[in-house]
């Protein structure tokens, strides 16, 4: 299981990469556009389907701390490797629009969770308001995708790539993303037996395992993307899908139940701002507008050194 699953996630990032590529170039879009929007949507549905099902379940607790590590380990893991592979050369616009966003967004959760310190509520929790809150700027980031849909100047110059006809366009995208979700699953459950057999605390599964494999989809394709060259769809998806999960996963989460905020998340949520902080400040050291291969590999010691801190505390 945990062997198909690992074929199946790498092959539906590979034809996930390709389609969002086709789509940008049959349609005279960016492909920034494309990686914000229909990848980003795409290998986000983990996070979703675990965190509709933790709502309606009750565990609120899971469905904050899915989002939060979840972002998290987009940018200091998936990035980190994605920048191994790869040097990630942004437009100037991902710099000062797309990833500010992505900070924009986990300060708001911030701001949103802890009422109990802002404002002297009895309980810190996202409440129904907090949710349709989210759901607005969730439209204002759509608005905005759809405004940069036809800027077609990207960082690397705009390349023809492998015409596809629609049909192919729909078969590569949709089986890319069924292959991602279902290889997600089985990659999870089968480490998951796996550590159960060597005696591995669960903690230690959930942490690691099961959070990084509802992040599978986005490692794969932002991977894939590194090493095809195409570093807008690599960027575009961890950024798009970071402002994917706040916006719109916490914000539907928390319009089926109330997500009460357990204090002790701030550490997380202070995780997730310090990451998204320091992509911004990376692209200004070293070679500008770019995550050189050092600073890549600063994102995965910080990303080690976090789970240890977690694991410790």
């Amino acid at each position: 299981m945990l062997f198909c699953g690992l074929v199946a996630v790498v092959q539906g990032a590979s034809w996930v990469v390709k389609g969002a590529a086709a789509v940008a170039h049959r349609f005279g879009v960016s492909e920034l556009a494309v990686g914000l929007t229909l990848v980003a949507f795409g290998t986000s549905l983990p996070e979703l389907s675990v965190n509709v099902l933790a709502s309606i379940q009750g565990n609120t607790g899971i469905a904050i701390g899915n989002v939060l590590g979840s972002n998290t380990a987009n940018i200091l893991l998936i990035l980190g490797l994605s920048g191994i592979i790869c040097p990630l050369t942004v437009t100037r616009g991902t710099v000062w629009k797309e990833i500010p966003l992505g900070l924009l967004a986990a300060v708001l959760v911030w701001i949103l969770s802890n009422d109990k310190l802002i404002d002297g509520a009895a309980v810190c929790a996202l409440t129904r308001i907090d949710g349709l809150v989210l759901l607005c700027f969730f439209v204002v980031f759509l608005y905005y995708s759809a405004g940069i849909a036809h800027q077609i100047e990207m960082a690397g110059g705009p390349e023809a790539g492998k015409p596809y006809s629609g049909p192919s366009i729909m078969r590569l995208t949709v089986f890319g993303l069924l292959a991602l979700i279902l290889g997600s699953y089985w990659t999870v459950k089968g480490a998951t037996k796996l550590a159960v057999s060597f005696g591995v605390s669960e903690s230690v599964i959930g942490l690691t395992i099961v959070a990084v494999g509802t992040s599978l989809p986005e490692l794969a394709t932002s991977a894939v993307a590194a090493y095809k060259k195409r570093p807008e769809i690599a960027v575009g998806n961890v950024v798009g899908s970071n402002v994917f999960n706040i916006f719109f996963i916490l914000g539907v989460s928390s319009l089926i139940r109330p997500l009460r905020f357990d204090a002790t998340l701030n550490i997380d949520i202070a995780v997730v701002i310090f990451s998204s902080l320091l992509l911004f400040l990376f692209m200004f050291t070293g070679q500008k507008q770019r995550l050189d291969r050092w600073e890549a590999g600063l994102f995965i010691g910080l990303y080690t050194a976090y789970v240890l801190f977690t694991l410790v505390v």
